[in-house]
């Protein structure tokens, strides 16, 4: 039984890495309040770089324009995650969502199993393609490739987790004779597939260990997550492969309208939520977690 939202439901809390609260509010004491509230799981979220223009790529809104000010703080979601570990004891570590093929795959693999050995197993990593062109371009990876690389980067660190990852031609990275890659993990990294695209449906179904979705919490839409599992379930089939079984939907916006869907969700088939927490005092992630677990 998770510790808030009823039975069968884990509930994460975001933690303030990114955006305005991350100008003001602590990382570390975020992270033991959450983990003192009895959230299940804390989690960061990934940029490297914004613009200055905000006229870009955004592909969520009409005109393509970002809707927050790009010079707030995006702190590195490793380090995050590092330090989030570091003073907690139970509580899953996560990042919703890593832009993978930003990385180069090696190090990103001995990042995670370190993180990963050092936390005694306790990461998670959503994993996602990414979406801002204009960042690929400042970071000197081809846009257009990014779906390609993410699946090779996600079973090059796989490969790279056993310790001694394979020789292999990709055809975006060459794996040579004779590498070792430790430390290994504590436990298998679950990857969860982050995205709503038919695309990202068919790698959850291929390459994932669950689904990383993303509603507004004004806007939840349980019958688009369903047909969504039944999209996966579907890929999952034609392949020959198990379907992924955990569900992790993150919800944006105020946390006073999350617990009114919980039930509904939990009959749909989400195994998790992540949900916005009130950091206005010390006692906000604990309302938060007491709400939310009547409400479930």
């Amino acid at each position: 039984m998770s510790s808030t939202g009823g039975p069968g439901l884990r509930i994460g809390a975001k933690l303030p890495s990114s955006g305005p609260l991350a100008r003001h509010v602590p990382l570390l004491e975020s992270a033991r309040l959450a983990e003192e509230a009895g959230f299940d799981s804390l989690w960061v979220s990934d940029h490297v770089v914004m613009l200055r223009d905000q006229s870009s790529s955004y592909p969520f809104s009409p005109d393509g324009r970002m809707t927050w000010d790009p010079e707030d703080p995006w702190h590195d979601p490793l380090i995050s995650m590092a330090m989030a570990a570091a003073v907690t004891d139970r509580v899953e570590i996560g990042v919703a969502v890593l832009i993978v093929p930003l990385r180069n795959p090696v190090v990103l693999a001995k990042q995670l199993a370190s993180l990963d050995a050092l936390c005694n197993g306790r990461i998670v990593v959503g994993a996602g393609a990414g979406w801002l062109a204009e960042e690929f371009e400042v970071l000197g990876t081809p846009f257009q490739t990014r779906g390609e690389r993410l699946d090779e980067w996600i079973e090059i660190m796989r490969d790279c987790w056993t310790g001694e990852p394979r020789p292999k031609d990709y055809r975006h990275y060459r794996m040579p004779k004779g590498v070792l890659s430790y430390p290994i993990p504590a436990h298998r990294i679950p990857i969860l597939i982050g995205g709503m695209s038919p695309a990202a449906l068919r790698r959850v179904a291929r390459v994932g260990d669950g689904w990383l979705a993303l509603q507004h919490v004004d806007e939840i839409d349980v019958d688009a997550l369903v047909a969504g599992m039944g999209a996966i379930g579907a890929e999952a089939q034609r392949g020959g492969g198990p379907t992924p079984s955990r569900v992790v939907l993150r919800m944006a916006g105020p946390t006073a309208s999350v617990a009114r869907h919980l039930p509904a969700l939990v009959e749909a088939g989400i195994t998790d939520v992540v949900v916005d927490v009130s950091w206005d005092d010390d006692a906000g992630p604990r309302r938060t977690s007491e709400m939310l677990r009547a409400g479930g």
